[in-house]
């Protein structure tokens, strides 16, 4: 295989950055297609624990090209931040293992302003306040800022003040105060110095890599549930977060995808508002979120958690043509006499195998009861060494979604994982 897709099938959080770390040991490049810092990736090798917002998870790997796609709301001061701590730890190597499109569009102080005031409203979704959403609006409204502009701050300027002109009214309405145009500028003007030698025509670099049978990961954010189009809408992101968006994020066409893994957790997790229907807000959800350290790696929120949702899974398959699953934290189960899982809904027009998606907030889990284990799964390394139990509950999971289990993740640690096949094929 030469291009995979990473993407998560659940609403995010599924733990992205430890598995994409792992795929990357044979990848020669990993590129996020689309989300920006609302995404947090956490990266733990041996006792070192790191963060990632922006820069993929390939960085640990030294010999690994990270890129920055076009689809991608980059926050420029947040970008040289990251820069900054990667540095502090001797993770930063040297010209053009990290390249940025030129196409990115940047997330400005006026972004983040809108908001977090809409975040004190009223109806708040729920976002993580970094500023994504107002950015994509930008975009949209072909008003955004490209990051490369930033080679031109005359050019900058010009377009920031025409943006804010357009959010002033927004700002004001909300209780706010928006930046001036010169607060802005003097932010962005330091971290344009560090942004601009990093751009590059990202697709042609990414088309070229696939071309020349390089091994490309294309690491998604956020998860199936909050696409802005196959998502919980309105309770979304802003941005195309199932397999499709990698074609359109990074622009490459479909048929360069060899393969598309989907991340799914041994149960379900949602932060912010929405409909979360397997929710458990008992002393079992609180078991799950304390043993997970189930906390926003962005926001530091508690995330809502719940038993695993099988016909949501069935429709992460069907919209990302799923290959393959790579299954995490399925240490984090231990210990429970009984599982249950979510195997159908009860709608108004009846029970139904798919996710009643449209009409949700009407619909009631059906669930069947598992039998749980109590052993401590971090040692093991194959499937023959789970208990029983734990097999059947993967064997289940494969049988009921139609795609079979590639990595079972037992722990936070790198080498706590069960690999049955590596998607490039070592």
């Amino acid at each position: 295989m030469t291009a995979v897709v990473v993407v998560g099938a659940q609403w995010g959080d599924e733990g992205k950055g430890k598995i994409v770390d792992i795929f990357t040991e044979h990848a020669d490049m990993v590129v996020r297609y689309g989300g920006g810092p609302n995404a947090g990736h956490t990266l733990v090798v041996g006792d070192d624990k790191l963060v990632v917002r922006l820069i993929p998870s390939g960085i640990l790997r030294p010999r690994t090209t990270c890129v920055l796609a076009q689809g991608m709301a980059i926050d420029p001061a947040s970008l040289v931040n990251e820069l900054d701590e990667l540095g502090k730890r001797g993770l930063l190597r040297g010209a053009g293992s990290l390249v940025v499109s030129d196409r990115a569009h940047a997330i400005l102080p006026y972004h983040v302003l809108v908001d977090t005031l809409r975040e004190q409203a009223p109806g708040a979704l729920g976002t993580t306040k970094r500023g994504v959403g107002p950015c994509y609006e930008d975009k949209a409204a072909r008003r955004g800022i490209p990051l490369g502009a930033l080679r031109d701050l005359g050019r900058t300027e010009a377009l920031v003040a025409r943006a804010l002109s357009c959010w002033t009214p927004t700002v004001a309405a909300l209780g706010g105060t928006p930046p001036s145009l010169r607060e802005v500028m003097d932010r962005l003007r330091p971290a344009a110095e560090r942004v601009v030698p990093l751009l590059g025509e990202t697709s042609k670099i990414v088309e070229r890599a696939v071309r020349d049978d390089r091994r490309v990961l294309f690491e998604g954010a956020q998860g199936t549930l909050l696409d802005i189009d196959h998502g919980t809408y309105p309770f979304v992101t802003s941005s195309h977060s199932t397999a499709g968006g990698a074609c359109t994020g990074v622009g490459v066409g479909p048929s360069r995808i060899d393969e598309v893994v989907g991340l799914v957790k041994a149960y379900c997790t949602r932060v912010g508002g929405g409909p979360f229907p397997t929710e458990l807000i008992d002393d079992v959800g609180d078991l799950l979120r304390k043993r997970g350290d189930e906390y926003g790696s962005v926001t530091g929120r508690p995330r809502r958690t719940g038993w695993l949702d099988l016909p949501a899974l069935r429709y992460a398959v069907r919209v990302n043509g799923l290959d393959s699953l790579a299954l995490t934290k399925l240490d984090v189960l231990s210990g429970l006499d009984t599982i249950l899982v979510c195997v159908a809904y009860r709608t108004p027009a009846g029970i139904t195998d798919d996710l009643p998606i449209d009409d949700i907030d009407r619909a009631t889990p059906v669930y069947e009861p598992m039998r749980g284990w109590k052993e401590d799964l971090a040692g093991a390394r194959t499937m023959s060494s789970l208990p029983d139990a734990a097999r059947a509950y993967v064997g289940r999971i494969e049988r009921e979604v139609g795609c079979p289990v590639a990595l079972v993740s037992v722990g936070f640690r790198r080498d706590e994982t069960i690999m049955l096949r590596n998607p490039f094929g070592s």
